[in-house]
């Protein structure tokens, strides 16, 4: 079946992509890693022997990150529906995040560990349909905040990816609520025409 101009445009800027192409060069899964590596420089977020938990990890990218930066003496827990290619320093596990037997699971493997970092760059599959896919990116990041909620240490924090709109202001209230400073975060590897935004909060409020 032939190509619809809108996929073989996308595939045309994709191939074209400085980030995708830095990405091949420096060998990293996806131009993503970018994204962290920007932040991270910025606000200081991978610390040596950190522990991490890395929700919608595939291809694996913010995983690389993560485990590059924490280091032997650090642990990267990644959680992702779709399967993801072994990494060094990276403890995978394959699930739904929204099953409670896979959060269950995660929770086992973490042992009690405090965690000092939570990461959310999860996403529902798009419609290209705002009425659909903004309720269910919604539902994925408070699930990523409940999450970070009950396992962060004090001083931890938490990045996640968010798509603005419907949801959103109620989203960002909750997390000012649950964190001592939120701040919005948008890496020059985030297209510009992408809704998405990226959050973050530091320090939880007790």
């Amino acid at each position: 079946m032939a190509r619809s101009k809108t996929s073989s445009a996308w595939l045309n800027e994709h191939v074209h992509d400085h980030w995708v192409q830095r990405a091949k060069a420096e060998g990293y899964r996806a131009r993503a890693a970018f994204k962290l590596l920007e932040i991270d420089e910025k606000d200081r977020l991978l610390k040596s022997g950190e522990v991490v938990v890395d929700l919608g990890a595939a291809p694996g990218s913010w995983s690389q990150v993560a485990a590059a930066k924490v280091g032997p003496k650090g642990k990267v827990f990644a959680l992702d529906l779709l399967d993801m290619d072994p990494l060094p320093g990276v403890r995978f596990l394959q699930g739904d995040f929204r099953e409670e037997s896979v959060l269950a699971e995660l929770e086992r493997r973490l042992e009690g560990a405090p965690v000092g970092l939570v990461l959310s760059d999860m996403a529902p599959n798009t419609s290209g349909m705002a009425s659909i896919d903004q309720p269910r990116m919604m539902d994925l990041v408070e699930l990523a905040l409940d999450f970070a909620r009950n396992h962060l240490k004090p001083e931890g924090a938490f990045l996640v990816k968010c798509f603005q709109g419907s949801g959103y202001p109620e989203f960002l209230k909750a997390m000012r609520e649950t964190f001592v400073t939120v701040a919005t975060r948008k890496p020059k590897a985030s297209r510009d025409r992408s809704v998405e935004i990226y959050l973050l909060g530091k320090g939880l409020k007790r």
